[in-house]
């Protein structure tokens, strides 16, 4: 078991007003899955990719990761998982502009602390298994959006993650380049990589293998209703 949430709640407070955005969520995922987190705006579906991300715990119930238990982490040990279990894939790509699309891929390596030439070399591979060869000296004003998007898949897998955790790849895309990047992700899966994509778009979601939805916090098979 790669991932697994056990009634997993989630609330912000405001003063002594809490307000839940997450309601007992149970979920897990295989190694080598494909599932897609499907909901409209307001869902909750942010709230759960932060959590799943590691980017914040649980306000109750556990979830743990690749054997670690989230809510039992520190600030640091939290951040160590991100870098080491966890390949993030924005809708906003998240390149830093100044930065080539082969230094933007090798920025996790750098704070794995790889040396430079093997930073390099793996960052070089990463780019080419998702068509940019040609690319690497590019910085991101000089890419279109789908090679913005293809150059952070690169990044995302740098560390080979046990866990590719994408957040609308195809939002800011057009068809065609979403289509693509679908492609790219179909083809990681068959490889062996575990993806938990985020997604309002029905057809995006028919690319994974399997489907959840959540609507008002509440998280149900694709297909059932959540209990009103």
């Amino acid at each position: 078991m790669i991932l697994e949430c056990r009634d997993i709640c989630k609330s912000y407070f405001e003063g002594k007003m809490e307000f839940p955005i997450l309601h007992h969520i149970s979920f897990s995922m295989e190694e080598g899955e494909y599932v897609a987190v499907m909901g409209p705006s307001g869902s909750g579906k942010s709230t759960l990719m932060n959590l799943i991300g590691c980017l914040d715990r649980p306000t109750s119930g556990e979830m743990i990761l690749d054997g670690t238990n989230v809510a039992d982490c520190s600030d640091n040990e939290l951040a160590d998982l991100r870098l080491s279990k966890i390949g993030f894939v924005f809708q906003t790509f998240e390149l830093l502009s100044y930065q080539t699309a082969l230094q933007n891929v090798e920025l996790p390596l750098t704070y794995a602390g790889v040396s430079r030439s093997e930073r390099r070399k793996r960052a070089a591979e990463a780019l080419e298994k998702v068509g940019l060869a040609d690319r690497m000296d590019h910085r991101p004003s000089q890419l279109s959006g789908g090679q913005k998007q293809r150059v952070a898949i690169a990044r995302a897998l740098i560390n080979h993650p046990k866990l590719l955790l994408a957040d609308e790849p195809t939002g800011a895309l057009d068809s065609a380049s979403g289509e693509q990047v679908m492609k790219i992700f179909r083809e990681l899966n068959e490889g062996g990589t575990t993806i938990l994509m985020i997604t309002h778009d029905a057809h995006i979601a028919q690319n994974a293998r399997r489907m959840v939805m959540i609507r008002d916090g509440v998280l149900t098979p694709a297909g059932e209703e959540a209990d009103e």
